[in-house]
């Protein structure tokens, strides 16, 4: 590699005028621009071979080595690797990843996700989706639903996201409202006063509890991003007490879950499958026909305690449109067991159908490579819902400006039509449950802090190292 990266440097010192004159003095210049483009011709080199769209990489004399890593990657990345402006593949720093195995957030939080919404009278607030424990947001009593109005006293503006949502820097005082949809104006409710950001704990199981209807009872989930070891260790907790508790249903709440690691995926589906799929194959990953490799997951007796399938009837899991990737790997590979006892509701699935493997460079150790590598397929062979995402039985959407209602409560617009079917044994008609519900015509979504959450399938199990 190291020869074709000296090719590289030559092409650069023949192309710029300044290197010619250096050149000309007699100046050997050529290690120092060794160590400025080698970590992106080292990314060029692996995208060759690995890259499941290598196909599509631009000629050499097309890019720019000279890019940061990130900047480089974008420039040579394929469109086949991107929706909706995200690039799946990305070049992370070992330090960032250290703080993610850590489920710590990257930066001072409030430690709340929102949504950027603006009412018919073009008006702007932030609506509270959820809270992590032990944050800054719940130490200021902020609520799921909560509409904030104005921060210190002036009114929220449509260019405010970064800084009451992703990117806070000090503390403040928020006014919270509600819309008056009679009279097209919001009106003030109150004053929360919200502390200085800090990092927080980030919890991916955020909440798991059992309940009764009728003569039914069920289990709640609510999960929010695939982890690493913490999570598959709650996971086979959470085995353990379902399998003691013996719920008739169960409910993965999956709205606000863009995906994460693929091991975890592989016990998250272990634990939910039935026993007809226990042993057989839960995933197949297939790489470029250079690799000519497929990997595949089966759901796996071992990741179980005991070793047992759980007993249940039906398997219920909410979506929204940014349920991505490992989330999406879970459903579309439960399916084929669970014809007829697994029930998609919400929106469909954001539709990523593919994963990123690490990899990684002794010459560059501070660099982690994730490229996409694989294409995600279940036991059937089916990942073809990269256009349309995963589409639900019951189609429903969050009603935002409205009260959203506690997650997993009976006051949770996307729990509601689940109930009914649990108590009905079928879900209403669409137009039958809207005339039910007390819901007014939903805010505009201008942005959600859940947007912005990189949708990742990873490998990371075996980081494939490749030398210079």
């Amino acid at each position: 590699m190291k020869q074709r990266i000296r090719c590289r440097i030559g092409k650069y010192l023949c192309a710029l005028t300044t290197l010619m004159v250096c050149a000309s003095c007699g100046e050997d210049r050529s290690g120092e621009y060794y160590a400025l483009i080698s970590s992106k011709s080292w990314i060029y080199d692996v995208m060759q071979e690995y890259y499941l769209y290598y196909e599509d990489l631009p000629a050499e004399e097309e890019l720019d080595f000279f890019l940061s890593p990130q900047e480089f990657l974008n420039a040579a990345a394929s469109e086949r690797d991107r929706k909706n402006g995200v690039l799946y593949s990305h070049v992370d720093s070992v330090s960032t990843t250290a703080a993610a195995s850590r489920a710590v957030s990257e930066n001072p939080t409030y430690g709340y996700e929102a949504a950027m919404l603006q009412a018919e009278n073009g008006d702007y607030a932030l609506q509270v989706l959820y809270i992590q424990p032990e944050s800054p947001a719940e130490e200021a009593g902020l609520k799921r639903g909560d509409i904030i109005i104005a921060a210190n006293g002036e009114a929220i503006e449509s260019d405010d996201y970064a800084t009451y949502v992703s990117e806070p820097t000090s503390a403040c005082t928020f006014t919270l409202g509600v819309y008056d949809f009679d009279l097209a104006q919001m009106d003030s409710i109150g004053i929360v006063e919200m502390p200085a950001p800090r990092l927080v704990e980030e919890h991916n199981l955020l909440k798991a509890t059992l309940f009764s209807i009728g003569n039914r009872t069920a289990a709640y989930i609510l999960y929010n991003s695939f982890g690493e070891e913490e999570d598959i260790a709650q996971w086979q907790s959470l085995y353990t007490q379902l399998a003691s508790a013996q719920p008739d249903d169960i409910i993965v709440d999956l709205r606000y879950n863009p995906g994460g690691y693929v091991t975890t995926a592989q016990t998250v589906g272990t634990v939910l499958a039935p026993a007809e799929a226990s042993g057989k194959t839960m995933l197949t990953m297939t790489g470029n026909d250079k690799l000519d490799q497929t990997q595949t997951y089966l759901f796996d007796p071992a990741l179980l305690p005991s070793g047992t399938s759980l007993s249940y009837q039906d398997l219920y899991i909410i979506t929204g449109p940014n349920t991505a990737s490992a989330s999406e790997a879970v459903i579309n590979c439960l399916r084929p067991y669970m014809a007829g006892h697994l029930y998609q509701v919400g929106t469909p699935t954001f539709g990523k159908n593919v994963a990123q493997a690490l990899y990684t460079s002794e010459e560059h150790p501070a660099l982690e490579l994730w490229l996409t590598t694989f294409v995600l397929a279940n036991s059937q062979g089916f990942g073809d819902y990269a256009e349309e995402g995963l589409l639900p039985d019951f189609e429903l959407s969050e009603p935002y400006g409205n009260p959203l209602g506690e997650l997993g409560s009976e006051e949770d617009l996307l729990m509601q039509p689940i109930l009914i079917r649990m108590m009905t044994g079928a879900f209403p008609t669409l137009e039958t449950y809207t005339r039910s519900t007390e819901v007014h015509r939903p805010m505009k979504l201008i942005e959600s802090s859940i947007e912005h959450k990189p949708k990742l399938a990873r490998v990371s199990h075996r980081p494939l190292y490749v030398h210079p």
